[in-house]
């Protein structure tokens, strides 16, 4: 058994690989073996416990533990394990698999079912598998651009790539992550987002103050003031409004380095080789994205029989809305995970819903429209977490040649889990579904459809629409206020705001409590107990799930 290890010596070595050293192969026997194994264990875990329990759980730090476990039996077969580049392409597999199988696949076809058009399951799925393993190559290959670049935080990718140094270095390192992870650990067991207080510790400054300020108002509008925030769609007016901001905003970054190319092109100066060529690679992506996005949604819509419920005029609108939402929400769950490690994407998806039943498509074309968007975004997100966590243990791309094919080789781990992650759910959502088991948030999509248009919900999301756009367009592109802000009024996460506050007052005290090197040691710490926190819910989770 093979993991094709041989860019590093089995004992301490580096993280990163010497100059020509070569990254081990996803396809090779012993790395194949692990994650399909893996995999099969995080889609049955992910769908199992989205249908009892309505979460999804981390599994990424899982699958680092396996191959970290494997790599200490003294047998050659295991050698290879030892490598922090083969630990990324375990818990990239797993991870993927996990949400993958939950949030893209599972979720989606429980719409048709719970709307009693079963004959709509199976092209759902097809289609909705489709766009899963769209979703996450665009990731790949906008990771890096000026809209998602690698230096940003992506919390839960800085905390297993923590926790794989830290098995792998020892010393220092171990013992901070350590603490951090105790931390995490007891906070969780009292209930506390443990993941909130690590993601406010390294996490850019306004855009975790927006965060906090969201998440506070969201605990305490109710009791403090009376304002039911649901009831007034202020979050998803506010998350269109910044949304749509941040689109224009990453069309203006595509054209000003188009302008750049220009100006380079005449006078020999311009922006730098680096950001120019990943401005590229971000408008060919987002177009190659809308065009795959609208062949699957003319995929959708004759696959399901969506389409022979609308005339050719509907139909089109149809297709281009459907096409733009998905992309839009991916976008977005992709910006606010970037930011917060956390991605709404239950709530942006009821967001493209509610607007698509403004405009008056049939409920035939809403559930195909609720599943299509629902699917993109969480494997957009946690491909962005393990091309992070690869990048660290890469060394910020210290070499990148050797940057570049380890990014190749986590796609195809990750297209690993994917491909795993669709045959557990083809072959087990039956089962679920004859015990009555969906995804909780299936029934507010359904329910949704069911009430039909409202001019008071209208007029809702456009007045909150308002200030959404004004705070993003203030933030400006990099700090994302007005994306993180909606974000935090999305979540209901009790306690969470509190979390984040005491995060940035941490960040700002230690330094001078305790010195200016603190920094280090904070971001080591905060992957503690982010993973932590990660590892008490899956536990908590799979025990829960057991009863």
């Amino acid at each position: 058994m093979s993991t094709d290890a041989t860019h590093r010596a089995v004992t301490d070595a580096p993280a990163t690989a010497p100059a020509g050293g070569r990254h081990p192969r996803a396809l090779a026997p012993g790395n194949l073996i692990l994650t399909v194994v893996l995999s099969v264990f995080g889609a049955v875990v992910g769908v199992q416990l989205l249908a009892t329990l309505g979460v999804t759980p981390s599994t990424s730090l899982i699958g680092a533990l396996a191959a970290m476990t494997l790599a200490r039996v003294p047998l050659v077969a295991f050698r290879g394990f030892r490598s922090v580049h083969a630990q990324n392409l375990a818990q990239t597999s797993i991870s993927s698999a996990t949400f993958g199988a939950a949030n893209s696949l599972f979720l989606p076809i429980g719409i048709p079912f719970l709307f009693g058009m079963d004959d709509m399951i199976v092209p759902m799925l097809v289609g909705v598998s489709v766009a899963m393993l769209v979703d996450a190559w665009l990731l790949y290959r906008m990771y890096d651009t000026p809209a998602f670049p690698a230096k940003n935080p992506w919390p839960l990718g800085l905390a297993a790539a923590e926790a794989i140094r830290a098995g792998d270095e020892g010393g220092r390192r171990a013992k901070v992550l350590g603490l951090g992870l105790v931390t995490g650990l007891v906070g969780a067991v009292f209930s506390l987002p443990m993941s909130a207080f690590g993601v406010a510790l390294i996490g850019g400054f306004g855009a975790m103050a927006a965060f906090g300020v969201g998440l506070l108002f969201t605990q305490y509008a109710d009791p403090l003031f009376g304002l039911d925030l649901n009831a007034m769609y202020l979050p998803h007016g506010m998350m269109i409004g910044a949304g749509l901001v941040a689109l224009v905003q990453v069309a203006r970054t595509i054209l000003g380095a188009r302008r750049a190319n220009a100006a380079q092109a005449r006078s020999a100066a311009g922006a730098p080789e680096g950001a120019e060529e990943g401005a590229r690679r971000l408008g060919r992506s987002m177009r190659l994205g809308f065009g795959a996005y609208l062949a699957i949604s003319v995929l959708l819509a004759f696959g399901t029989g969506a389409a022979t419920h609308m005339s050719p005029g509907m139909l089109i609108g149809f297709l281009v809305y459907a096409s733009v939402a998905a992309f839009l929400h991916e976008l977005l769950v992709g910006i606010a995970s970037m930011h917060s490690g956390w991605f709404p994407a239950f709530a942006i998806a009821l967001i493209t819903l509610l607007l698509g039943i403004l405009i008056g498509f049939p409920p035939e074309a809403l559930v195909v429209l609720s599943g299509f968007t629902a699917a993109t975004g969480p494997a957009f997100a946690d491909m962005g977490y393990d091309l992070k966590t690869g990048y660290l243990l890469r060394g910020e791309n210290a070499d990148p040649a050797f940057e570049l094919e380890g990014r190749r080789q986590q796609l195809i781990a990750a297209m690993i889990g994917f491909g795993v992650a669709i045959v557990v759910v083809l072959v087990s959502y039956r089962m679920f579904f004859d015990n009555g088991q969906t995804a909780p948030i299936d029934a507010a999509y359904v329910a949704a459809i069911k009430a039909g248009p409202s001019v008071e919900t209208a007029k809702h999301l456009a007045l909150w629409a308002v200030p959404g756009a004004i705070v993003q367009l203030v933030g400006g592109s990099k700090r994302q206020l007005g994306i993180l802000l909606a974000t935090g009024l999305l979540i209901t996460t009790p306690m969470a705001g509190w979390m984040v506050a005491a995060g940035i007052a941490a960040r700002v005290l230690a330094p001078r409590l305790l010195g200016r090197d603190v920094k280090g040691d904070l971001e080591v710490f905060a992957g503690g107990a982010i993973a932590g926190d990660a590892l008490y819910s899956f536990g908590n989770g799979v025990f829960k799930a057991a009863k």
